[in-house]
């Protein structure tokens, strides 16, 4: 009886003793989690204290900056990187746009800029040079020679995404170097590409399909110097003129 009775009290020690330590840890962690909240939101110490624009070179760093809406002393738990870059893509010389936190105090975007590959005649003189989503990167009065220009009865406004504008590119990025640098201007129909060179020798590509093939038997029939050549079907090549 009386040993019961002693271990009574030893037992209702050891109960309290444990729950002042679930209280204390229970505070603990509160208050740790207060502490983060307020240095992530509340203080002065994680706000954005600079904001760096790289890989501009079309576009003016002021106006990406504009556009991206982040202003100093702004917490940086707080910035939405994927709303910012999203903002930025809306620029029309911005082909994409990665924005980075460099903690504690620093906001990066890298930009990637769009890179016009074809020109293509403007119904009120001069040429839009498009890069290869259709997009209409530029303006110019006459047509740099490096720039293929592109037969189309469209208007550049409304080449955006264009399978036409796509499959030009393709092509164009197929070619053998010294074919691909001496391309004057390319014609697609029925999703076949025909390029025509500056001596007006001209060559159907076809599609994007077997690149190599239709290189290596290119290479062959050009030692004819005829006029014209189709290897859209490597198999059945054809030259005439």
């Amino acid at each position: 009886m009386n040993d019961a009775r002693a271990s009574e009290p030893r037992a209702s020690g050891k109960k309290g003793r444990s729950r002042w330590r679930v209280a204390f840890f229970g505070m603990a962690i509160v208050g740790l989690v207060g502490g983060v909240a307020w240095a992530l939101l509340g203080s002065k110490l994680l706000v954005v204290r600079s904001v760096v624009v790289t890989g501009t070179n079309l576009v003016a760093p002021s106006a990406v900056l504009a556009v991206a809406g982040v202003q100093p002393g702004t917490p940086m738990v707080r910035v939405n990187s994927a709303q910012v870059a999203a903002r930025i893509d809306a620029i029309r010389d911005v082909a994409s746009a990665e924005v980075d936190k460099s903690w504690p105090d620093r906001i990066v975007i890298r930009i990637t800029e769009r890179v016009s590959v074809l020109a293509v005649g403007n119904p009120g003189g001069g040429f839009d040079l498009v890069d290869k989503s259709g997009v209409v990167v530029r303006w110019v009065a006459a047509r740099p020679a490096w720039f293929p220009l592109l037969r189309t009865t469209a208007v550049a406004s409304s080449l955006r995404g264009s399978p036409e504008v796509s499959l030009a590119c393709a092509v164009l990025s197929e070619l053998p170097p010294d074919l691909r640098s001496g391309v004057r201007s390319v014609a697609v129909a029925d999703d076949q590409v025909t390029a025509t060179l500056a001596s007006g020798v001209s060559v159907m590509w076809g599609g994007a399909d077997r690149p190599d093939v239709k290189a290596q038997v290119l290479g062959i029939l050009m030692r004819t110097h005829a006029r014209y050549y189709d290897v859209s079907a490597p198999g059945f090549a054809m030259t005439s003129g």
